[in-house]
């Protein structure tokens, strides 16, 4: 592979370009950078290789070309030594845009404090990136950020199920890992993914599909903001779980009774978890055969622990839905909504009544501030000029979520692996992947207990997406950081049982 500096011509175009909808989409290509930050008082010089990856067939016909960004600290001689961190946000259909200038990469949004977009818009030193301890890569699933499908004009288009989809998407992408890592060198250095939403799904199943079809062997997983990963939790367990998230939304907001209000939150949640896991969840289970004392003295205690009234849980049978608090939890309060991947985010509706939000507050706010960013950032700091649009959000759907095992194959996964360790990271106030949702995860992702040393979780007094929050943002790299630090197995130490 030819790397050449920006300073020459940007692209050096290996295979082809192709023309689709008038616009050349770069086949092979990569544009190299050099940059320096400084991560925890220490200056950090590296490289930001930004470039498409194709997709091939087992006939070697492109498919599709991937976006990645890769930053690889300079001055290291031993990559064997030097941890690589590959990260997937999640959609389906989304960028790596999230993660890679908000939260672990060398550069991070102009943000508040708390997350909310300031103008000028653009990007500014990340000082809490893991870059000083990991060299990483953001990749673009196909038709996210500037990756695309290729469609030569006058041939039949390709087929979209090849790549929309839980197990296609984990099939393709674990042949683009294998290419990645062999091309750049990186078959010696301990290996991490780390996914976010629906790319918690996504390197659940990597983990075992990189094993199973590529013998590629990692060394952690985390799983930021995880989605369920195929592992059941409906009827009671999913409505009883709703309940400690509730309490914190409202604990934000000020809505509690003054006794529970006044507690810290993260000393008030355990008890709301465990009333939801002995109380709430046998009280569900009866479903219209529960007494109605009983009903009613879950539905006092639910209120409590929510910010909803009494009546309005009676009403709802005890099982208030999400879209439904997002609504009503401001309702007389302020007349506003809270946001459903981050609740501290208030939105403003045509109407107060009704049953659920006009819009996601959060998300049109996040739009606000990363759009602007990273279109920006990476055609005039790291170079990579293109008329292509980037995908904050693309044409993924259909997705066939049919026979997601992704969790079962991260517990083989980790089974098969002894060197293999899973961080879980969630937000108190996201209403979408909620944190007890998270936590009850990993309790069933291993039903034997004998591998609940290498499971852990870290939550966090943001949403969805956590780093936002700038106290969390230093938290929870440095999470990360010593997550990867202490997952690295010393010097000749077997990998065995």
């Amino acid at each position: 592979m030819k790397k050449i500096t920006f300073l020459a011509i940007l692209f050096a175009v290996l295979h082809a370009e192709v023309r689709a909808q008038d616009v050349q989409i770069p086949v092979d290509t990569t544009v190299v950078t050099s940059h320096r930050v400084n991560i925890n008082g220490q200056r950090i010089d590296y490289t930001a290789t930004t470039g498409m990856q194709p997709v091939w067939n087992e006939d070697g016909e492109t498919l599709a070309s991937l976006f990645y960004t890769y930053y690889k600290r300079s001055g290291i001689n031993e990559l064997k030594n030097r941890p690589l961190v590959i990260s997937f946000n999640g959609g389906p259909g989304s960028a790596s845009v999230w993660m890679h200038i908000a939260y672990t990469g060398p550069r991070v949004l102009e943000i508040d404090p708390e997350g909310f977009p300031i103008q000028p818009y653009g990007t500014k030193e990340n000082p809490y990136s893991i870059l000083d301890i990991a060299d990483i890569v953001y990749v673009n699933p196909v038709n996210t950020g500037f990756s695309r499908i290729i469609e030569p004009k006058g041939e039949k288009k390709q087929n979209r199920d090849q790549f929309f989809g839980v197990n296609a998407d984990v099939s393709y992408l674990a042949k683009w890992i294998n290419t990645f890592v062999t091309r750049y060198d990186r078959w010696l250095s301990p290996k991490y993914l780390i996914g976010e939403s629906y790319g918690t799904t996504r390197v659940s199943g990597l983990a075992l599909e990189l094993q199973n079809s590529q013998w590629m062997y990692l060394n952690g997983v985390i799983l930021v903001s995880p989605t369920d990963i195929g592992i059941d939790r409906e009827g009671p367990v999913e409505v009883a779980n709703r309940l400690p998230y509730f309490t914190a939304a409202a604990w934000y907001h000020n809505l509690l009774p003054q006794d529970l209000q006044k507690r810290d939150l993260e000393e008030l949640l355990p008890e709301v978890e465990q009333y939801a896991i002995n109380e709430l969840l046998p009280a569900l289970a009866k479903g219209g055969f529960l007494e109605q004392d009983k009903k009613e003295e879950v539905a006092s205690t639910m209120a409590r622990y929510s910010g909803i009234s009494e009546k309005e849980i009676l009403q709802h049978n005890l099982e208030v839905p999400y879209n439904y608090f997002w609504k009503d939890l401001l309702r007389d309060q302020k007349g506003m909504t809270v946001g459903r991947l981050d609740s501290r985010y208030v939105g403003l509706d045509r109407k107060e009544a009704g049953d659920s939000p006009d819009y996601n507050a959060e998300l049109t706010s996040w739009l606000h501030s990363f759009t602007p960013a990273i279109n920006h950032y990476l055609r005039n700091d790291l170079k990579f000029k293109t008329d292509l649009t980037y995908y904050m959000f693309g044409p993924v759907h259909p997705w066939d979520r049919s026979r997601d095992n992704t969790g079962e194959n991260l517990r083989q996964a980790m089974a098969q692996n002894p060197n293999l360790d899973v961080l879980i990271q969630s937000g108190y106030f996201d209403g979408a992947t909620t944190y007890f949702d998270a936590k009850y995860t990993m309790w069933q992702l291993d039903p034997s207990g004998k591998m609940r040393d290498r499971l852990s979780f870290k939550g966090y007094r943001s949403g969805h997406m956590m780093y936002l929050r700038n106290e969390d943002l230093k938290k929870a790299n440095d999470d990360v950081r010593e997550f990867i630090q202490k997952s690295l197995p010393q010097p000749g130490t077997p990998a065995t049982y």
